[in-house]
């Protein structure tokens, strides 16, 4: 089984077969995004469906590498499945990238995927921009463009985007200002929870500002008003515990993003030698210190979720009426359970 050549793109033989969800890596997985909601809705059809078209996979190392159907694999995970049906190709690196292409031509990615993927092409297998650009039918000014927005956006924009904090659409956005304004734009834009048309008009106002002081009194604009539902912001020496335990906790999901995105962009190995284990030897220690992390919220959320199960219960005993089963009279309910004289719930 000859596997797919860069020089002709033609894929080779297929071999239809159950596989292991354990043998199943996923080495592209940077080059994708993950849609929590679709997520969900996809293990609800497996549960009830089962698996109606198998996986695409290629052979990578002792296992396989995932092409297309990432959606499916980690719904299979969260369900438990042990086995998924699968394509498996014969192809190389640059095969997979090209059939990842091809099995969503007709718009399963987005234009930062198809960034992301053409950059791949580009870097990391040596193609030529026109050569990638014939092997995806597309022009070689199109590959330039994507080239361009994958490099022109910020790291720490590029993993908010992984996370789900900016839409992939916003992201494109922010890549037509300078890099180094991107991060800074971004976080307005997650934290007001723009959409992408206001994004594109806040990037338009910012690209036309005369001068600096105008840029930035043009963003900060923005991002001091706050969303109607926010409470006044409070000076660091004033915050509350939940206040600290709220900014703590979206400082370490900016740096996870960051990190995320620093990580899928290259290997540890094109580090070289000394910086490759000094990297690995500091994500060690991050990766102990995440999991230890990861047990203590796990710990207070489900500590909290069964504290107000508990508060539910007995909200519903009491509401049962007074002893002997009698009803409370109109008038004799709680404070807390009669209606607003508004008419509001």
């Amino acid at each position: 089984m000859a596997p797919m050549s860069p020089a002709t793109g033609q894929r080779g033989a297929v071999e239809i077969k159950t596989v292991s969800v354990a043998e199943l890596g996923e080495p592209l997985q940077g080059l994708r995004l993950c849609d929590p909601s679709v997520q969900r809705e996809l293990e609800r059809s497996l549960t009830h469906r089962g698996q109606l078209s198998p996986v695409a996979v290629y052979r990578s190392g002792r296992g396989y590498g995932l092409i297309d159907g990432y959606k499916r694999l980690r719904a299979a995970r969260t369900l438990g499945w042990q086995e998924l049906r699968a394509e498996v190709h014969a192809v190389d690196e640059v095969g997979a990238k090209l059939l990842l292409w091809q099995s969503n031509v007709r718009g399963g990615l987005s234009d930062l995927e198809q960034a992301w993927l053409v950059r791949a092409l580009y870097r990391e297998e040596g193609l030529s921009q026109p050569e990638i650009g014939r092997l995806l039918g597309r022009h070689k000014s199109w590959v330039s463009r994507r080239v361009m927005l994958a490099e022109g956006l910020d790291e720490a924009v590029s993993g908010w985007v992984r996370l789900g904090l900016v839409s992939a659409t916003a992201a494109r956005e922010l890549a037509r200002l300078p890099r180094g304004n991107q991060a800074a734009v971004g976080q307005v834009v997650s934290r007001r929870g723009l959409t992408s048309r206001q994004v594109a008009h806040l990037v338009d106002r910012l690209l036309k500002a005369p001068d600096e002081a105008s840029y930035h009194r043009e963003l900060e604009q923005v991002g001091q008003s706050p969303p109607p539902s926010s409470a006044p912001r409070r000076s660091v020496a004033g915050r509350t515990p939940g206040e600290w335990l709220v900014a703590d906790a979206a400082s370490v999901t900016r740096l996870c993003a960051r990190l995320s995105a620093r990580l899928l962009e290259r290997s540890l190995g094109s580090l070289g030698e000394g910086a490759a284990s000094e990297a690995a030897q500091s994500l060690r220690t991050t990766l102990g210190a995440l999991q230890g992390l990861t047990q203590t919220i796990t710990s207070r959320l489900e500590a909290w979720e069964h504290h107000g199960e508990e508060h539910e219960e007995l909200g519903e005993s009491a509401g049962a009426g007074a002893p002997g089963g009698a009803a409370r009279s109109p008038g004799n309910e709680p404070a807390c359970d009669r209606p607003d004289p508004a008419g509001q719930p």
